[in-house]
């Protein structure tokens, strides 16, 4: 049984999902448990599967019954991906975007008063609201361009709270659970739940984990709401420089 993932298993992880290499992401999900890493893979092997490339059929499988039982927000929206590309329900009617879940879900979950900002709907890039450059060819009166520019509301710091608390309930160490309670009362919380967490370098890196998770699910729900599903192609032969 695979116990965690670790820095060279996560970095093989992202090299593929960059590079857009089928083999390589299905090797890597091998070094690691795939339910730590549902959102961040989850188009990739969908896109995998699809294109019907070798075994990834399986690992659609086991990521559909993963999500299925986590049940994190945005997790069933990329259920029914995985449904659409094994052939087991239609393709949803949802737009695909080269968003970056990572990216969008810092404009979501920054402060209202400072952040929000907006999706070039021609390239997938997310702007923050406070930049002096929105790309090439963004004149003025093309800025509010509701064609190609899909706005972003910063909804605040709630739900990031909301994961400190889960995280703390899947602690198994109660000593280390009851210093994290304790660090998340009052103003500093997410200041002070980090100092706790810093001590201990494997909680760290499991809750860096779950809660880039939760936030990817969350943007991937916000996206559907809106119309628009993550856009991912990937390549059925391995290129040049896989990591595998």
């Amino acid at each position: 049984m695979v116990e965690g993932w670790g820095e060279d298993g996560l970095r093989a992880l992202r090299g593929a999902l960059h590079t857009q290499d089928g083999v390589a992401l299905l090797a890597a999900l091998r070094r690691g448990p795939v339910r730590e890493v549902l959102q961040l893979a989850g188009d990739g092997v969908a896109g995998a599967a699809a294109q019907g490339l070798p075994g990834a059929a399986e690992m659609a499988a086991l990521f559909l019954g993963a999500l299925q039982e986590r049940g994190f927000r945005g997790d069933e929206e990329l259920a029914d991906r995985f449904r659409a590309a094994t052939g087991d329900a239609a393709i949803p009617l949802l737009r695909p975007l080269a968003v970056d879940l990572e990216t969008l879900a810092m404009l979501l979950e920054g402060d209202p008063a400072e952040s929000g900002g907006r999706i070039d709907l021609s390239t997938g890039e997310c702007w923050p609201a406070f930049t002096d450059e929105l790309g090439p060819g963004s004149e003025a009166e093309e800025d509010d361009d509701p064609e190609r520019w899909l706005y972003v509301p910063a909804l605040g710091s709630r739900a990031g709270y909301r994961d400190m608390e889960l995280f703390i309930d899947e602690v198994g160490d109660a000593a280390l659970a009851g210093r994290l309670r304790i660090a998340i009362g009052g103003r500093g919380a997410f200041r002070r739940f980090k100092d706790v967490l810093a001590g201990d370098e494997r909680s760290w890196s499991r809750y860096h984990r779950f809660s880039d998770e939760r936030q990817r699910g969350r943007a991937r729900a916000w996206l559907a709401e809106e119309g628009y599903c993550p856009h991912i192609t990937f390549f059925v032969e391995p290129s040049p420089g896989s990591f595998l």
